[in-house]
């Protein structure tokens, strides 16, 4: 079956339905809720597994060898209270862009029921943010454990600052975005591991989660900087770690770009739906 809509922007798409628009994004996302919340202590405690391995292995571990200060920008007291903004950033960026992949894969090809969805009489702009903000909502609440655990171990309430959030919001819905576009186009379940082994993977180790980009040599600045989790990891360090005058604004209109760009591939993507 062939969506047969109008494209997600152009001449057809008018100011004036935005709000029709917003309702139609938080329909699709209500939908997906019903289903979340049935789910929220499997999908928080299966998210809470990676990030805290990491905390203990590397933070625990390998921190205890690492001095403060030692090619590590800011006054941190240790090496853990240096990765745990980095953990926070990488629990955003995996259950965000593997929940929100394996939800639509599963209905596209084991439930069948996405052929309902496509059949809605809503944009496709409106189909892509719904389930965009279904992802966000699983990332935000894994990530918000993680979160505990920082708070516990540092007692540093920075977490918990807007600006902090704001960044983690984004960076969630970079890679739900992205996780909507994947699970638009595989094939199979097999499909959705070669992703994350070649996209999500190199990026957990490569995005400034366990070292400071700015120390590294310029040719390999030039490949971590291209990473959205790079940006999502220096602004929610800096935002729980640094002053306000050293805060790297520059992640802020990244992460945003790179969010309405997924969405608005998304909703071509959408448009466009064979299944």
């Amino acid at each position: 079956m062939v969506r047969s809509r109008s494209l997600p922007f152009g001449k057809n798409f008018k100011f004036s339905e935005f709000q029709t628009l917003i309702a139609d994004s938080f329909t699709i996302f209500w939908g997906d809720w019903l289903e979340l919340r049935t789910k929220l202590v499997q999908i928080i405690s299966s998210g809470l597994i990676s990030p805290l391995i990491y905390i203990l292995a590397f933070g625990f571990g390998l921190g205890s060898s690492i001095k403060p200060g030692s090619g590590l920008s800011g006054d941190y007291n240790n090496y853990l209270e240096f990765i745990l903004p980095g953990m926070v950033a990488l629990s955003s960026m995996t259950v965000s862009f593997v929940g929100t992949t394996f939800s639509i894969c599963g209905d596209r090809l084991f439930t069948k029921n996405f052929e309902e969805l496509l059949l809605v009489p809503v944009h496709p702009l409106a189909l892509h943010i719904g389930k965009m903000l279904a992802g966000v909502m699983r990332g935000l609440m894994t990530s918000l454990g993680v979160i505990l655990v920082a708070l516990v171990f540092t007692r540093n309430w920075n977490f918990l600052n807007p600006l902090f959030l704001l960044i983690l919001v984004l960076s969630c819905a970079v890679f739900a975005g992205l996780g909507v576009i994947v699970g638009l186009n595989v094939k199979s379940l097999e499909s959705v591991g070669l992703y994350n082994n070649f996209i999500i993977i190199p990026m957990s180790f490569l995005g400034a989660t366990f070292f400071d980009p700015a120390t590294l040599p310029t040719a390999l600045k030039f490949v971590v900087y291209l990473l959205p989790l790079t940006y999502a990891s220096i602004g929610l360090r800096a935002a729980a770690c640094l002053p306000l005058s050293q805060f790297p604004w520059y992640c802020l209109p990244i992460l945003l770009v790179m969010a309405i760009a997924l969405s608005l591939w998304g909703a071509y993507v959408f448009s466009h739906q064979q299944d």
